[in-house]
């Protein structure tokens, strides 16, 4: 065996879809926090054309990493969410931060956050602007700007308050077939993401807008069942996102040598941490 060929400097983080979660599997613990493409949504019918939205945590991606990897998967997820929501309704719905097991709180090692389709929705709606870093005060995040910018970036704050050396993983949006104002707010969310992950240690970017398909007629047609994914798109999803963590360890792997050791009392000195 070659363990070079696991650093290849010229792979592309979903060059290679692992099934079994690849190293993504060094997490025993993760939170997935974001919206109904996180809650494993589907969308149904009736005969009077009335539509249905359901949340199926058991067919979201977060439970597909979960089977894959034995980790034992949260969902902080619901159709409809947003940074704004998530810190004020959904906090105060669910014990804010998952307060009801406040010791797994401690050694969640990896958060995963995939919100901005519905935020990008409201900022479309609204023509508003989704803020930008300015809007962050990183020594105290209670300053932080009601912006998405601000909002987003206060949820990173809070779950460090949680747990300093959880790694934090954030999405973009793939490519799609929306309107072009609909993708100028879609391409400012991911510079967004880049540059708020930029103002943290051990925050990395899972840019599905660049590396992944585009979500488009042909693509739509396989894995998607009205505007949210069927079970094969949620499947897909996960092992998207399990090989892109995949690939951030294999190319960052003195950020991860001292996972085991979060939320303990222990660390190796001399190593990153």
């Amino acid at each position: 065996m070659d363990i070079e060929k696991l650093f290849d400097e010229n792979e592309k983080p979903l060059d290679n879809l692992v099934e079994d979660g690849g190293f993504c599997g060094i997490f025993r613990t993760i939170v997935c926090i974001g919206d109904s493409l996180s809650s494993g949504e589907f969308i149904s019918t009736n005969e009077n054309g009335d539509m249905g939205y359901h949340d199926f945590y058991d067919y979201s991606w977060g439970q597909h990493i979960a089977r894959r990897t034995g980790a034992k998967v949260y969902n902080a997820s619901r159709g409809g969410m947003t940074a704004r929501r998530y810190l004020s309704s959904y906090g105060r719905e669910t014990g804010s931060w998952w307060d009801e097991r406040i010791d797994d709180n401690k050694v969640d090692a990896a958060k995963i956050i995939a919100l901005g389709v519905n935020d990008i929705n409201e900022a479309y709606g609204k023509k508003e602007s989704l803020g930008d870093i300015s809007d962050i005060d990183l020594k105290d995040c209670k300053n932080n700007k009601d912006t998405f910018a601000g909002n987003y970036a206060k949820i990173i704050q809070r779950l460090r308050e949680e747990q300093p050396k959880c790694r934090i993983f954030l999405m973009t949006i793939p490519r799609g077939d929306q309107c072009e104002e609909w993708k100028k707010l879609a391409d400012r969310h991911a510079e967004l993401l880049h540059e708020i992950a930029g103002l943290f240690e051990f925050v990395y970017v899972i840019d599905l807008r660049k590396y992944a398909p585009e979500y488009d007629e042909n693509f739509k047609k396989k894995f998607y069942l009205g505007n949210h994914m069927n079970p094969m798109g949620y499947l897909l999803t996960a092992k998207m996102v399990m090989s892109y963590i995949d690939w951030i360890i294999r190319h960052n792997m003195d950020d991860f040598k001292q996972i085991a050791f979060i939320g303990k009392p222990y660390h190796h000195l001399g190593e990153k941490w």
